[in-house]
């Protein structure tokens, strides 16, 4: 059971956040705000906001847990998302935001694509949402889960129990106030993260006796920890640097680029979050790592993770820092949570409002409808998340691996190469989505090494292959894509 001193700071934190929700509701006029801010993000809260959004759980958790477990084998993942974070940045970003204007001003990634290949029968919406829906779904329950360890290691109480609490957190001021509640949440829970992943690397180090003691011990306790390749032959390294591939089709980072004011923020945004990254991800790893020497040296108080590594970060605060500070780093971990699971929520409430709710079932629903449809969406896939996350031996680390993988081969293939082939047709992107989802989930099924990277090579081989096979694009959709290329020769 945490301190009273835990606690009220905890608290503090949770009423700043639903604050900032009764704020955002306030703001909230109709769904363009509800789903993507009415595309008023600066640099700073664009780059803040992504990075926030995509370094869930797993960043505080799941990857220090897989390290402590498993020593520097399982940092190439860090490399491989380093990589394709920056030519997300670099080659997606701009254009994209500069596509989706020409696109109508879609709202989604459905609509997006749906508009890009002139689908007037909504079938690429149709797949799209539903895409969205079942991987997305999945995601918010890593993020249900993380919340649920991360309550249960505060209070001691039953899981089931802390998972409730954990989620009613976050859905409340996602139904609250959407898109702008959650951009300026996330840019309060990224500069918490970062200070965290500096300060508590640093004091676990030196309760540890440095570096260089540090490092004896773990190589004293298993030779093994502080090899790269120790647990990883070469195709398990080629599987987590693929992870960098997932980049290109997570919806939830994919918004935020369609969400930012101009494309002149961009350089401004992919500088701070690239940074911020980083730092973030070094943090993370060292706390893992050295962890290892810390509870070599403290022996008495390994019991308390041995049995749950992905808790050795919530345990490590608790031991070096005050009560204050201690309830300040949690709420940091409890940020990283509700950062990707307020976004992940809002995603899939867009795809079902906008993509199947207005496009189906209500053509000519009204702006208020809409956005009591999409808090009500909110509301019932976290429900379903909810009962995904019921068991306490999830794990995080898995459950976002599975949706990652899922999100990349599905539609980063297509993303990329919608931006910048005009031959691509309907027939190649509804082949690339079919593909890249039906590998990973057979893939799945069959213990493949990996998902990710043979689902996204097979969705390219089938986007290419169908395009060059079906008729070639319409003149107007051929028309539009020299546009969005003299357009970003300004850039």
């Amino acid at each position: 059971m945490a301190s009273t001193e835990t606690l009220i700071t905890f608290g503090i934190y949770l009423c700043l956040m639903l604050g900032i929700g009764v704020v955002g509701y306030l703001s909230t006029k109709n769904l363009d705000d509800y789903i993507l801010g009415g595309r008023s993000l600066g640099g700073f809260v664009t780059a803040l906001s992504a990075v926030a959004s995509d370094m869930s759980c797993w960043l505080l958790m799941g990857l220090p847990g897989s390290i402590f477990t498993f020593g520097l084998s399982k940092s190439w993942i860090a490399i491989g998302l380093l990589i394709g974070a920056y030519f997300n940045w670099r080659i997606v970003a701009s254009r994209l935001r500069i596509y989706t204007e020409y696109c109508n001003d879609s709202l989604t990634l459905p609509e997006y694509l749906n508009t890009r290949f002139e689908d007037n029968n909504n079938i690429i919406k149709i797949i799209t949402a539903v895409v969205i829906i079942i991987f997305f779904t999945l995601y918010c329950a890593s993020g249900v889960v993380a919340g649920g360890k991360l309550f249960q290691s505060i209070f001691g109480w039953d899981y089931q129990i802390c998972l409730l609490i954990g989620a009613t957190a976050t859905i409340a001021y996602v139904l609250l106030g959407g898109f702008l509640a959650i951009s300026w949440t996330d840019t309060i829970q990224a500069s918490l993260m970062f200070t965290t992943l500096v300060v508590t690397p640093a004091m676990v180090i030196f309760s540890s006796g440095g570096v260089s003691s540090s490092v004896d011990h773990i190589r004293m306790l298993n030779e093994s920890y502080v090899s790269m390749t120790s647990h990883a032959d070469i195709l398990s390294i080629i599987g987590l640097l693929g992870w960098g591939l997932g980049y290109f089709g997570q919806p939830h980072i994919l918004v935020r680029f369609m969400a930012i004011g101009t494309v002149k923020d961009m350089k401004q945004a992919r500088i701070i979050g690239m940074t911020w990254m980083f730092l973030c991800l070094a943090g993370a790893i060292a706390v893992g790592f050295f962890g290892i020497a810390f509870y070599a040296i403290h022996q008495d108080l390994l019991p308390t993770v041995q049995s749950e590594p992905e808790t050795v970060f919530i345990h490590l605060t608790g031991y070096l820092f005050n009560p204050w500070i201690y309830g300040t780093l949690l709420a940091a971990i409890l940020g990283a949570i509700m950062s990707t699971l307020s976004c992940q929520l809002l995603v899939t409430s867009s795809a079902l409002t906008e993509d199947i709710y207005k496009t189906f079932l209500h053509k000519k629903a009204s702006q208020k409808e809409l956005v009591f449809i999409g808090r009500l969406t909110v509301l019932l896939v976290a429900i379903v998340s909810i009962i995904l996350a019921w068991n306490p031996n999830s794990s995080i680390l898995d459950m976002v691996s599975y949706a990652w993988s899922g999100f990349g081969s599905a539609f980063g293939p297509l993303i990329i190469i919608s931006l910048f082939w005009s031959r691509v047709n309907k027939s190649g992107a509804l082949a690339g989505m079919i593909v890249g989802t039906a590998a990973v989930l057979i893939g799945k099924q069959l213990h493949w090494f990996d998902l990710l990277v043979p689902g996204f090579i097979l969705s390219t081989i089938a986007i290419i292959v169908v395009s060059l096979l079906t008729k070639k694009p319409s003149q107007l959709m051929l028309e539009t894509f020299d546009k969005v290329e003299q357009e970003m020769k300004k850039y």
